[in-house]
């Protein structure tokens, strides 16, 4: 399969923070939309793209709590969403449209993970409903206002895709049981192949879309795992504490990655591909450790299925 996933030798690594990747760059003037962008990584990320002059949308499924964690933060704007109900995702891209306003930036980096089975809507798996389908859903019924801005939009995904491909003959989990890990994983294949497919309809229409990798942190990403999960997958210590040989990085260096791709003039003319540690990734080696984005995840064949697929499950298709 040939694959523009190459590396760009960008001089940013898996240490650099967003701040650091930011540096000289204006934002002034320009809008973000930033899914989750109250908590963990959402919130470094809020922070950087206000403090390069950016004005950052944070959708909120609790916006009491988001209030209070934004709180201090100028150039943020706070609006209710719950990317698990797309009544709520249609009623907010309503009122945002209603504005008038242009949109030059998403960054979809709301998720959960590994959390019990649970069942939204007409019945969906939640991380395949939360992390994909709300996000599709949003980034389509704002399109007018991103088409107008000419600018990015970044899928947060995760490492975690390799734990699984999309499920194209059980995609719901309805048959046997339910695997909390292999349902992360597609959901977070999912978030790459979205960016393969919103590029190609996207790109001559002068926007880009690019997925990612953050790194390993330690965020309320993990509130659905035990303690006891964590230290046996060797993440924490029994007293809670992170344990170094992990490799996590701080939030403020999780969020580099995704204020890299939405924002660099290195990916001018690029998209539709999965970056790590700032800089475009490698493709997997079969049966390798898990760096680099697995071929299934940037299929284009798979990634229009997907597109496909989402639309009829969701209702929407900005590109019909």
């Amino acid at each position: 399969m040939t694959t523009p996933q190459q590396p760009i030798a960008s001089g940013f690594g898996a240490e650099s923070t967003a701040a650091e990747v930011l540096r000289g760059i204006d934002l002034t003037g320009k809008l973000a939309v930033v899914t989750g962008g109250y908590s963990g990584l959402g919130l470094e990320t809020t922070r950087a793209l206000t403090a390069a002059g950016a004005h950052v949308v944070v959708p909120a499924r609790r916006p009491d709590t988001a209030r209070e964690a934004l709180a201090g933060i100028d150039g943020v704007e706070l609006e209710e969403l719950d990317l698990a109900d797309l009544g709520s995702v249609e009623k907010f891209a309503e009122r945002f449209l209603a504005t008038g306003r242009d949109i030059h930036l998403v960054i979809n980096s709301a998720a959960v993970m590994a959390c019990p089975e649970t069942r939204v809507g007409p019945g969906w798996e939640a991380q395949f409903a939360t992390n994909h389908l709300g996000h599709y859903a949003l980034v389509n019924r704002l399109w007018p206002a991103i088409e107008r801005g000419r600018g990015r939009v970044v899928a947060v995904s995760s490492a975690g895709h390799h734990y699984s491909a999309i499920r194209w003959d059980d995609l719901g989990f309805e048959q046997g049981d339910y695997d909390k890990w292999e349902a992360y994983g597609q959901a977070k294949t999912a978030n790459v192949l979205f960016a393969v497919q919103l590029d190609a309809l996207a790109r001559d229409r002068g926007v880009r879309a690019f997925a990612l990798h953050p790194g390993g942190i330690l965020t309320p990403l993990q509130r659905h795992l035990p303690q006891q999960e964590m230290v046996d997958r060797g993440w924490i210590d029994e007293d809670g504490n992170p344990l170094n040989p992990e490799g996590f990085k701080t939030p403020e260096q999780g969020a580099a990655t995704q204020v890299f791709a939405a924002t660099s003039p290195q990916l001018d003319g690029k998209g539709g591909v999965y970056l790590e540690d700032c800089d475009i990734a490698d493709v997997a080696v079969p049966d390798g450790p898990r760096t680099g984005v697995k071929e299934y995840a940037v299929d284009p064949e798979q990634a229009a299925r997907l597109w496909t697929l989402s639309a009829e499950l969701t209702g929407v298709n900005a590109f019909a």
